[in-house]
């Protein structure tokens, strides 16, 4: 049988995720338009406390080894006095921590070298256009990019790793290439392309159509050849992978035989306009998605399969992470694809891909209701036997 260039772990990942992201605080300068957490200029008198997010994170070494990627996100995690001792308590227990700043004012080289001596492994920093005129619209405060940029340079000379994560709707779909661009200049471990999920702001932002994304999946998978380029809540990108490497072996047209259109032609012939030096490796996505390797922690301590997804299964006050996230009916219904209703239930992609949980409980009130911005009718691949070799079942 021949494997799938999908990243899969050798862990099972029903009973420890790979990667646990907390929500220290919805507290934040910025106004971003899009913003999932609704974020607010002060703390929430109901978040976590120390000593609970420290009991938190004894809850999250309890899944045991390895240990889960633990991510603190916000809001800006710089917006809590304690993140310092936070990350020292993480570290401590042997968590590989990483932190999700805004790119504001408050991250300074300083503050990130106090970050790097606390045990924090790498950050991630937004980037949603190539200039600041792009850049700072969205995020609703002049000086961003170049805050951005600041400590992305700041960051690396740290020794931290960087990941960039654009998030993708029409304010910048013709400037995607020149993101990536940006990326190759000045370095990063991955860039992450987030075709938005329309919750929290994000609900008021013109939505891509189900074309449109088909195009900016196939331009990311382009750009890995120049970028470690990956996606966030467009789980069918790894359906687009598969796609890709059995197209390119057998020399076919990718365009032709997926039906891509202008959004995607108009971005590739600006990428290979740009002239980027091209990538030894490409980087292969990871098999993850709500409940399936992913677990959301909010600043209130419920538990959540993603932070897109506002369904709770419980919280970190009352019960333990390790049993919500291997028991719960709500993260074991995400881990089931026979639950997968519509055209994701039948499409032959879903051990591989899924469909986004979020967006479809965002725009159908169904988490198990088929991907709405996903084009694919199942079947319709003309390659069915390359894929049955990768054992992916036949579209019901």
């Amino acid at each position: 049988m021949r494997t799938t260039p999908i990243r899969i772990y050798r862990h099972d990942i029903a009973t420890r995720p790979f990667i646990v992201i907390w929500e220290v605080t919805q507290a934040c300068p910025l106004a971003c338009v899009h913003c999932r957490a609704e974020a607010r200029p002060d703390r929430h008198p109901g978040e976590l406390t120390t000593d609970e997010a420290r009991d938190l994170m004894a809850q999250v070494a309890e899944f045991g080894s390895p240990p889960p990627l633990f991510v603190l996100t916000g809001g800006d995690p710089f917006q809590r006095p304690d993140l310092f001792d936070l990350v020292r308590h993480g570290t401590k227990l042997g968590l590989p921590v990483a932190v999700s700043p805004s790119g504001t004012p408050t991250l300074t080289p300083g503050r990130l070298a106090e970050l790097r001596e606390a045990g924090a492994r790498a950050i991630s920093l937004s980037l949603d256009g190539p200039t600041a005129q792009v850049h700072d619209r969205f995020r609703g405060v002049p000086g961003v990019f170049g805050w951005t940029l600041d400590a992305w340079q700041a960051a690396r000379e740290l020794g931290l790793k960087v990941q960039i994560n654009t998030t993708v709707t029409g304010h910048n779909l013709a400037d995607l290439a020149d993101i990536a661009a940006l990326v190759s200049h000045l370095g990063a471990v991955s860039w992450s392309a987030f075709v938005l999920v329309p919750t929290g702001r994000g609900a008021l932002l013109p939505a891509l159509t189900a074309r449109q994304a088909e195009d900016v999946l196939n331009f990311v998978y382009d750009a890995g050849e120049f970028v470690p380029a990956r996606t966030t809540e467009t789980h069918h990108f790894r359906r687009v992978v598969v796609q890709r490497e059995i197209l390119s072996r057998r020399g076919a047209d990718h365009v032709a035989v997926l039906g891509l259109g202008d959004l995607y032609l108009r971005l590739r012939q600006r990428l290979g306009d740009l002239g980027l030096p091209r990538r030894n490796a490409r980087r292969p996505p990871a098999n993850v998605n709500a409940g399936q390797g992913f677990v959301f922690i909010s600043h209130l301590g419920t538990v959540h399969p993603s932070g897109f997804l506002p369904l709770p299964a419980g919280s970190v006050r009352t019960g333990r992470l390790a049993g919500i996230y291997r028991t719960s009916p709500l993260f074991t219904g995400m881990r089931d694809h026979d639950r997968l209703t519509g055209r994701c239930g039948g499409c032959e992609f879903a051990p591989v891909c899924g469909g986004s949980r979020s967006r479809a409980f965002a725009l159908t009130g169904d988490p198990y209701a088929e991907d709405p911005w996903c084009s694919y009718q199942p079947g319709t691949f003309p390659y069915q036997a390359d894929l049955a070799a990768m054992g992916l079942r036949p579209a019901a």
